[in-house]
């Protein structure tokens, strides 16, 4: 039975088709067109460089607000915009510059939905040229200034929330084009908050029911991200007597663990269109409040050790006995952290210190104290330190803190100046009566 099926060429027949006829190039290769598709641009149309270019430099310091958001007087950001024209003259139409703060949550109210992701609110605006203006080729300047108010939040980036400042400036040519596209700068900005800190250690006592246990802690009740700090612990009624049985009962340290723990909670607003879906019954503020989002908490530790040794244990006696440790703490090397904050849109970043003791029952006659026997009873006793982690406050001096030096007695009229001779001119050269040389000292002066 014969085959009717089609045989399709392949490499070779078409090889071998080539060798036959012998009209092409050995090494001729088959090219596949595809109409009314187009890779990058024609080249009709060249890609041409930009005339000018936008760059900028701030003048004032560091961005950092000093104390809490209601007393905050702010921080003040003033700089330079710089429009660099590389033609000999460009023709502007307009230079527009803008500052906004980006918050971005990243678990929003719904998933994916970019207005429920992103919120950015304008903080200032300008315009810096209020009509269209020839430049000449060179460097032009263009300053710019805002006081950004105390309750504003801090840069943040961490596992819910990012809050960032973002500058943006525009220029727009005259005869703007594709060719000709707008000049566009963007840049971030840090934003701090450095709050106040005491010298004086916090004290805290904490107790341990159904045992006796007391334990006295001295701590810094804030830190900073970089450096190393002590914890001062002493524990208290670690050891009682029982007179029934003539023995007495240790509670023994065998453990201690610290850590850093950062809790982050914010609000997860709602776009307009999904404002619908968190329901129309209202009953209380609360209720009101929390139609407008959904709060969100997470924690996690950015800084965490544990010890099995290195304290001084006492047990002398039943009424003196003890444990004393100075422990140091300090955030990982690498870990992201953020610092304390709580800001109007409702996102609060607040930090612990936890200590965890792990205690083991031991028992031992009086009159042999050696002796010691485990009764096989073990505690956790754990403690919660509040810690306020904050920024360092550089030379600690806000921005309306830095007035200039005032000067005593100086009268609100211009100061007199002392009576003189007036000099006759009359016999001086002017120019009218042609040129005049001076001669060195030692010679005669010619042209009078």
């Amino acid at each position: 039975m014969a085959d009717s099926r089609a045989i399709t060429p392949g490499p070779e027949t078409h090889k071998g088709h080539r060798h036959r006829h012998g009209n092409h190039h050995p090494h001729a290769q088959y090219r596949l067109s595809f109409p009314g598709m187009h890779f990058g641009r024609s080249n009709k149309e060249p890609l041409q460089s930009s005339p000018a270019m936008l760059d900028w430099k701030l003048e004032s310091p560091p961005l950092i607000m000093y104390g809490e958001p209601q007393t905050s007087s702010g921080a003040l950001l003033s700089g330079q915009l710089f429009l660099s024209v590389k033609e000999d003259s460009l023709e502007v139409e307009s230079l527009k510059a803008s500052l906004h703060v980006r918050v971005t949550q990243k678990r929003p109210f719904a998933t994916h939905c970019g207005d429920c992701a992103v919120q950015r609110t304008e903080l200032k605006r300008w315009e810096l040229l209020q009509q269209p203006l020839v430049m000449v080729k060179g460097e032009h300047f263009f300053p710019f200034s805002v006081l950004l108010d105390g309750h504003l939040p801090a840069t943040m980036d961490n596992q819910l929330v990012s809050i960032s400042y973002e500058f943006r400036a525009e220029a727009i040519p005259t005869h703007s084009s594709a060719l000709m596209a707008p000049i566009k700068l963007e840049r971030t900005l840090d934003v701090r908050r450095s709050l106040p800190t005491s010298e004086t250690p916090h004290h805290s006592v904490r107790v341990f029911p159904p045992t006796n246990i007391k334990a006295s802690a001295h701590y810094p009740h804030a830190i900073h991200p970089i450096g190393t700090y002590t914890l001062s612990l002493r524990l208290d009624g670690i050891a009682k007597l029982n007179a029934k049985v003539n023995t007495v009962e240790y509670w023994k340290l065998k453990k201690l663990t610290w850590k850093l723990e950062e809790t982050t909670k914010t609000i997860a607003p709602a776009c307009a269109r999904h404002t619908p879906k968190l329901g129309e019954a209202v009953a209380t503020a609360e209720d009101q409040s929390s139609r407008k989002g959904v709060i969100r908490s997470e924690s996690r530790i950015i800084g965490e050790k544990t010890l099995f040794s290195g304290w001084k244990s006492n047990y002398t006696s039943s009424t003196d006995s003890n444990v004393e440790v100075e422990l140091d703490y300090s955030l990982a090397k690498n870990a992201k952290y953020a610092c304390d904050s709580k800001s109007r849109d409702g996102t609060e970043v607040s930090h612990q210190l936890v200590v965890e003791m792990v205690v083991s029952q031991e028992w031992a006659p009086v009159d042999k104290p050696s002796l010691v026997t485990h009764t096989g009873v073990g505690r956790i006793l754990r403690m919660h330190f509040a810690t306020v982690l904050t920024e360092r406050g550089g030379i600690g001096i806000s921005w309306d803190n830095e007035a200039p030096p005032i000067y005593q007695d100086v009268p609100p009229s211009p100061p007199a100046y002392s009576t003189g001779s007036i000099t006759d001119l009359a016999d001086e050269p002017t120019l009218s009566d042609g040129p005049v040389s001076y001669s060195r000292a030692g010679e005669s002066p010619s042209g009078c």
